[in-house]
């Protein structure tokens, strides 16, 4: 046990220490990440111990990934996506592992089954790092952002036949081709009922419960509960954990709790994504790399070009130019889930040890190397394409020039009153659930949400609205928020309240103009009637 703790307490100080000094030349902390892994392995010698309930919790990084996701694309938001998912991610996903599976079998000269598997697991890209640098950059409802989510979606679904292929592959029986298929379609109707049809009649149901309680730890277990039971009910029935915590966030995102539940979420998926960095980096062997480098490098140049060149050429016909370019830079790398393919195809043995381990440390550089071209994907596309940038960009949001009101106390009520009595479009950010119910009754647009984090602020247009009002009474908080704010943008035209001078001082900090001093501005007023009103002798 202590020495379980003192491996868990150094990756946490590598980690710390190489993503500070990272940070400093603006290199993604997913590099850091990878390369803690890669230290812990050799320090502890830990390369060969990769144990299953290690790669399960790391598992669960993608899985808060894709639920956050859902909660940004609800079932209409998919509908409308249909051809980015089915049309370009078919073709995608089909056509690079037709063409890695012929270049597998005609230059490699391996085994036909072995070139199927290994063909269209190569067609994968990385989920984990593509979705994750999109939405820190804030580009997941950008034109290239959009196709690059759509291929991504399907990909995940294209996990499950690559799977159903290694069984049928390595299945003894003569009916075991149709017995699987229609054991999947069976699979698929059934998580579609449990997630949709359930999920829709009783999900809102029962954070309504749950909100009764008021607190928000159990609120926060409530939706742990949700995800993995999501994730667990998916995995049960053959599909990826991640696709059914994807499904439950999509039946969410119509539910009034979206934007509580992804703020509240989010230092979860952070942690847990960064776990699974860690052991990404803990499959590194460096003398694979030293004994084999030109085989990984020309595998590397290989298969990155060809995916990239491969999804820019298929799409040609169907997406601007300059997106189609920086959506086939952005898939390019081979995702983790080929990993898992791989470990599969190995304990199958598909794959000799050999080569598996030198198509997992081709995987993990190609997901190294991902960050610093996504970082410069708009200065190599500017450079290649004059044409101006007219990508389509859905907000999840759709607010603009509004006014955003936080928190429904007696100032915020009064100041809502305010504004509709002149007409002004606003919103209502409120974390207690009766305030939001009062609200709704008044016909307020009022969210319930958590405003201190970020994410709230920029899913509710914050860098689009007139001005933000912290109408709060809470000291801590309105610091929070205040940081928040200023975080996303030190030009947003925010007003706040505060109580007295030294409070005042603390907010004006942050660099805040528009602050009220509640005692000055009682004073003031307390004084003007004191001198204006007829005073009565006796």
């Amino acid at each position: 046990m202590e020495n379980i703790l003192f491996i868990f307490i150094t990756t946490i100080f590598i980690a710390t220490i190489l993503n500070v000094i990272l940070k400093k030349f603006d290199i993604p902390t997913i590099i850091g990440y990878i390369f803690s892994g890669l230290a812990i392995s050799y320090i502890f010698g830990m390369r060969n111990i990769q144990t299953e309930a290690l790669n399960h919790l790391a598992e669960f990084g993608i899985v808060f990934l894709m639920f956050t996701i859902g909660l940004e694309f609800s079932v209409s938001h998919l509908l409308k996506m249909k051809k980015e998912v089915f049309l370009y991610g078919f073709l995608q996903v089909f056509v690079t592992g037709l063409i890695f599976t012929l270049i597998g079998k005609y230059f490699f000269n391996l085994d036909t089954k072995s070139d199927i598997v290994l063909g269209f697991a190569l067609a994968l890209s990385s989920t984990a790092i593509v979705l994750k640098i999109l939405n820190e950059n804030a580009e997941i409802h950008s034109g290239y952002g959009r196709i690059t989510l759509g291929i991504l979606l399907f990909q995940d679904l294209a996990v499950i036949p690559i799977l159903l292929m290694i069984s049928i592959f390595t299945s003894q029986t003569d009916d075991s081709i149709s017995l699987l298929l229609l054991r999947t379609l069976g699979s698929a109707v059934i998580v579609f009922l449990i997630l949709f049809v359930f999920g829709k009649m009783f999900i809102e149901r029962f954070f309504n419960w749950i909100t009764t309680a008021n607190s928000e730890e159990i609120f926060l277990i409530a939706v742990l509960l949700i995800v993995v039971s999501a994730s667990f009910v998916a995995y049960t029935f053959g599909f990826t954990f991640s696709l059914g915590a994807f499904l439950a966030g999509m039946t969410i995102a119509e539910t009034k709790y979206k934007y509580r539940i992804e703020s509240d979420l989010v230092p979860f998926r952070d942690i847990l994504l960064g776990i699974f960095f860690v052991t990404i980096g803990m499959q590194i062997d460096l003398m694979t790399i030293v004994d084999y480098w030109y085989m990984i490098l020309g595998l590397l140049i290989l298969i990155m070009s060809l995916k990239a060149l491969i999804q820019f050429t298929l799409l040609l016909p169907f997406v601007q130019l300059r997106s189609n370019f920086k959506s086939s830079l952005a898939l390019f790398q081979i995702g983790e889930f080929a990993l898992a393919v791989f470990a599969l195809a190995y304990q199958n043995h598909l794959i000799d040890n050999h080569t598996d381990q030198i198509l997992i440390i081709t995987v993990v550089i190609s997901m190294i190397i991902t960050p610093f071209v996504l970082k410069n994907l708009k200065s190599l596309a500017d450079k290649l394409f004059k044409e101006p940038d007219i990508e389509f960009v859905m907000q999840s949001s759709g607010f603009s020039n509004h006014i955003i009101i936080i928190g429904y106390g007696p100032i915020g009520k009064m100041i809502a009153r305010n504004l509709k009595k002149y007409g002004m479009c606003y919103i209502i950010i409120e974390h207690e659930m009766n305030l939001v119910k009062e609200g709704e009754e008044q016909g307020e647009k009022i969210f319930l949400a958590n405003a201190m984090q970020r994410q709230t602020l920029e899913a509710l247009g914050v860098k689009e609205s007139l001005a933000v009002i912290v109408a709060l009474d809470n000291a801590s908080k309105i610091r929070q928020i205040c940081e928040a704010i200023m975080g996303i943008d030190k030009n947003i035209n925010t007003i706040v309240k505060v109580r007295n001078e030294s409070h005042k001082k603390i907010v004006e900090d942050f660099g805040i103009k528009h602050i009220i001093d509640a005692s000055e501005e009682m004073a003031n007023i307390i004084t003007k009637v004191a001198l204006t009103c007829e005073l009565k002798h006796t």
